[in-house]
């Protein structure tokens, strides 16, 4: 039993130095980019900020809701390797900006869902549930507003049971960086609780951290995202989505939404499993810039 405690304890520590290690090395690499943050953004001081906050809805979008269609890429479509995948995210704001430190507490709610619209029945093969709770920050430079950071507890399940339940919890540290008003870089890693004997190995596929970048026009009209998710190991061996989205009409937050999904963890079921999908649809963002 004391061997066994030893190791155990020896993998954690492993594993979370070698993620400080990561972190540290994206901190540095991010330094630059601070002196690279445009000069024709508002001015801003403590006070200002919590003002700015206050102003901003309750009740918002969190991640992207889209409702999207495709098939796997290599592979002749049939109903088997073909799906309808869609998302609902939402966020409410609990508290103003006068919790210590300028943060404010927030909830979130996004539910991931894939739908077999091409087989008899049109069955629901798998939902995914993350609701989490969480502390924010919005980050000053310069009197400068240019990102935030988050502190969040959240909580990931398919809502099955047997062999097929799949569940775990996550304290999750996120940061956002907007290097100007068109491009922002976000980072998030986690620590893992892993409360379910049907899948002790997640990290091996839906990963340790996770890197986003977004970009979008000047008009507001266009934008493009790459996510990388890095699975746990020392190889080079990433989760990637690519993602790009054009504005239907002037003035509203509809989007056409093309997105590509490549390799592990792109739902709890399957979260084993290797995928490479090519979805199209729509999709209504948050003002500005995403949560992934």
């Amino acid at each position: 039993m004391n061997k066994f405690i030893f190791h155990f304890s020896h993998h954690l520590l492993y594993l979370y130095m070698k993620r400080l290690f990561i972190l540290l090395l994206i901190v540095l690499l991010c330094i630059p980019g601070f002196t690279q943050i445009r000069n024709d953004v508002p001015r801003y001081n403590p006070d200002s900020v919590r003002k700015e906050l206050d102003k901003r809805p309750y009740f918002s979008l969190y991640k992207d809701n889209y409702f999207i269609g495709g098939t796997t890429i290599g592979s002749k479509p049939t109903n088997k390797n073909s799906d309808v995948k869609f998302q609902l995210s939402i966020s409410q704001r609990l508290t103003k900006s006068k919790l210590p430190f300028d943060t404010y507490l927030f909830i979130t709610y996004t539910q991931k869902a894939f739908w077999n619209v091409f087989q008899e029945s049109l069955p629901m093969y798998d939902l995914n549930f993350n609701p989490g709770i969480g502390l924010s920050h919005l980050v000053i430079h310069r009197n400068r507003l240019i990102g935030q950071v988050s502190l969040l507890i959240e909580h990931e399940s398919n809502g099955k049971d047997s062999i097929w339940s799949r569940s775990w919890n996550k304290i999750s540290f996120m940061g956002a960086l907007a290097v100007d008003r068109n491009v922002e870089l976000q980072f998030k890693t986690w620590i893992p609780i892993i409360d379910s004997g049907n899948n002790r190995d997640i990290l091996k596929y839906c990963g340790i951290f996770q890197l986003a970048g977004s970009y979008i026009s000047d008009n507001r009209r266009f934008g493009a995202t790459v996510i990388l998710t890095k699975r746990s190991g020392w190889n080079f061996n990433f989760n990637t989505v690519i993602e790009l989205n054009a504005r239907l009409f002037p003035n509203e937050n509809q989007y056409f939404f093309i997105q590509y999904y490549n390799g592990y963890g792109e739902g709890l079921l399957d979260y084993n499993k290797f995928h490479s999908r090519l979805r199209v649809g729509f999709v209504i963002k948050p003002q500005n810039f995403s949560n992934y």
